[in-house]
């Protein structure tokens, strides 16, 4: 996978269509998810915030992970988009459905792949054990480990960072704030997306305290933390805002010298083990 394309998209919509309409193809790289469907709900209701997507009103979400409804979103989002093909499609949380994904849904994308309206396969999830399975069952080309390792959580390095090291499988890091407590370590900040418990808040803060006396901002290592390990192919961040987008790329530039992972070692505040970015010489 390329971990630096010149632009990327994962959103399979009319208006990101019309948005890259005109735009020669080979000058962005599209990335989408299957698995999860909105239809029209019988009666208007829906359930909005359920599990922290937006839903409107007027449809409910549902789990399809079958070969049928895999090849029907494809096709409706390539409807949708204007576009022949989608170069990343990801296996959108499997952990509750991982038969019918491993028997249904990625021979489907496998098939997809092998007709062109594909370009590569992934399985994106918040846990690395299930993703570490469909490695060794499927033929994957790149996983999305959301929120396993960062500063605060490396459970990914136990077995599927080397596993896909070995396997040749692209991994893109998401979660890499850990839903905020990293962004900015505060009481009432959020880890896993629920209030942060103390013992971690005192950590983070731990670390942002190691930073700061290498003039590192926090969100600087932890962007650049994931580098560490030749698996890594990608860091995804997510941003609501123009402004965020531009901290983002900023915090990526930043200067993170070889120093502050030795101290955050030294200190315990990282496992002695884990692989950490060099600079450059």
């Amino acid at each position: 996978m390329n971990p630096s394309p010149p632009a990327v998209g994962s959103f399979s919509g009319g208006g990101l269509g019309r948005a890259l309409r005109g735009r020669p193809r080979d000058q962005y790289v599209l990335s989408t998810k299957v698995g999860r469907l909105l239809r029209p709900a019988p009666e208007p209701g829906g359930d909005d915030l359920a599990h922290g997507f937006a839903v409107p009103a007027t449809h409910r979400r549902i789990w399809d992970f079958s070969a049928v409804g895999v090849r029907r979103s494809i096709e409706d989002s390539l409807e949708r988009l204007g576009l022949d093909r989608i170069d990343v499609v990801y296996l959108h949380d499997p952990d509750d459905h991982a038969e019918q994904a491993l028997t249904q849904a990625y021979p489907e994308l496998a098939r997809l792949r092998a007709e062109g309206m594909v370009g590569a396969i992934g399985v994106g999830m918040n846990q690395a054990e299930l993703l570490a399975r469909f490695i060794r069952e499927t033929d994957l080309d790149a996983v999305l480990l959301a929120g396993r390792y960062s500063l605060l959580d490396q459970r990914g390095l136990t077995e599927l960072l080397p596993l896909a090291a070995e396997r040749g499988v692209g991994v893109v890091i998401g979660g890499v704030f850990n839903s905020g407590l990293l962004a900015d370590p505060r009481p009432g900040a959020t880890f896993d997306y629920t209030t942060a418990p103390e013992e971690l808040l005192t950590r983070a803060l731990d670390l942002k305290a190691v930073c700061e006396k290498h003039s590192v901002p926090l969100r600087a290592a932890a962007l650049r933390f994931p580098f560490g390990h030749p698996a890594v192919a990608s860091v995804l961040v997510g941003t609501r805002n123009a402004s965020e987008v531009r901290d983002a790329a900023a915090m990526l530039r930043h200067r993170v010298p070889d120093e502050l992972w030795a101290e955050l070692k030294d200190r315990g505040l990282l496992p002695p083990g884990v692989p950490t970015p060099q600079e450059a010489p």
